[in-house]
């Protein structure tokens, strides 16, 4: 296994690197914090007309031709800036699951229009009180004359407002995961948007759907195959937000040591008191770990291999590692710190966000102990599902 970059990993990195400090500044960032649609434009057109849009797809379709671990640099980069915007609830799950679970005349009207920056979708799955597994998607779809009819509510839905179509997951029978992914329009009659705020003030909606009528043409593959197509997703998912966390980490830790040469007290810099200075030590060692683990996982799908393991364990150390490591950024920085004039409180925030979502650290654990104990990579009981 070789994880050290190609030149044209380099090349790609450098490209992403510039594009971010030009068009992804933290005054973009925080600009973009609880804005009602949360695209930042200038950053969007550059993702656009670089291909990065495109990077999930195949070529096909206007994809660019990177497998994972092209990919992860790329989701690196943008944890360094923390790169605002629906990147990966669009360009990456919402392209997933069309991918693999989309029709050949879903995908042609589509995808190619995801890559181009024409079409944001929204994945709208998780609900109030549920879990992240099979069970905890509980919103029906009824089967009605000319499809399906929608009633219940989901949450943490990204940029919803910014989205011309939503995929919905909703349960169509009693077993488990008897669930179909819906392509419905955010302008359809009966569907409500209200914003939610969060920690990381990263643009999340509530979604209500009221009698919201979806014909069964707007269907994600076969009846009841849907809980397959989006766990497949997630899995391939997961390891760009574990990139994501492990160059967030990385810009945070260089943001303290810059700060610890200069900040001085007693007359010289507080990065020359050995405690602060093992703590810094200390996040150089955990995010080293983190980016092999990622780097890993990256290669292991470049390869064909299992991911069922990896996958996770690179999400669950990665975010954890975004955590720990700002947390004592914080610390370091003093009460300075937690002032929004200061950029460390960004990376805190939204450290924190990423560890809860798109499967949080509890989940993780279940899937990485039921493929230890068994190999079944389905998650003991969770007793957060419905």
């Amino acid at each position: 296994m070789d994880l050290n970059f190609t030149e044209e990993q380099t090349l790609l990195r450098d490209m992403v690197r510039n594009l971010c400090e030009e068009h992804a500044s933290t005054r973009v960032v925080r600009d973009m914090e609880n804005d009602p649609l949360g695209v930042p434009p200038g950053l969007w057109t550059q993702m656009k007309d670089t291909g990065l849009l495109a990077m999930m797809l195949p070529e096909a379709y206007g994809g660019i031709g990177l497998d994972m671990l092209d990919r992860a640099v790329i989701y690196h980069e943008f944890g360094r800036a923390l790169a605002p915007g629906p990147h990966f609830a669009s360009s990456v799950m919402g392209a997933l699951a069309i991918e693999k679970g989309g029709s050949q005349a879903q995908k042609d009207a589509l995808l190619t229009a995801i890559g181009q920056g024409g079409l944001i979708v929204a994945p709208a799955w998780l609900e109030p009180d549920n879990g992240f597994g099979p069970q905890g998607v509980q919103l029906r779809a009824e089967a009605s004359a000319d499809g399906y009819r929608l009633d219940g509510v989901k949450r943490h839905v990204f940029h919803a407002r910014a989205a011309q179509k939503l995929i919905v997951l909703a349960r169509t029978g009693e077993a488990p995961d008897a669930i179909d992914l819906l392509l419905v329009d955010t302008d359809a009659p009966g569907v409500t948007l209200e914003q939610q705020l969060s920690m990381a003030s990263d643009t999340q909606y509530k979604v209500r759907f009221d009698g919201v009528r979806v014909p069964v043409a707007n269907r994600l593959g076969a009846p009841q195959s849907g809980w397959a197509t989006w766990e497949a997703c997630m899995y391939e998912g997961i390891i760009l937000l574990a990139a994501q966390a492990v160059g967030g980490a990385e810009r945070a830790l260089e943001i303290t040591v810059e700060y610890s040469k200069g900040r001085e007290q007693f007359d010289k810099p507080i990065g020359s008191f050995q405690a602060l200075a093992h703590y810094m030590a200390d996040a150089v060692a955990v995010i080293e770990g983190a980016a092999t683990l990622v780097l890993e996982a990256a290669w292991a799908h470049t390869r064909g291999k299992s991911i069922a393991r990896l996958a996770p364990m690179a999400k669950l150390f990665a975010c954890n590692a975004f955590r720990d490591v700002t947390a004592k950024c914080e610390q370091i920085h003093g009460g300075y710190g937690f002032t929004l004039e200061y950029d460390i409180q960004l990376f805190f925030r939204r450290a924190k966000q990423q560890q809860m979502n798109w499967w949080d650290s509890r989940h993780l654990e279940g899937l990485i102990a039921a493929e230890v104990l068994d190999g079944t990579g389905r998650t003991i009981d969770d007793p957060f599902a419905v």
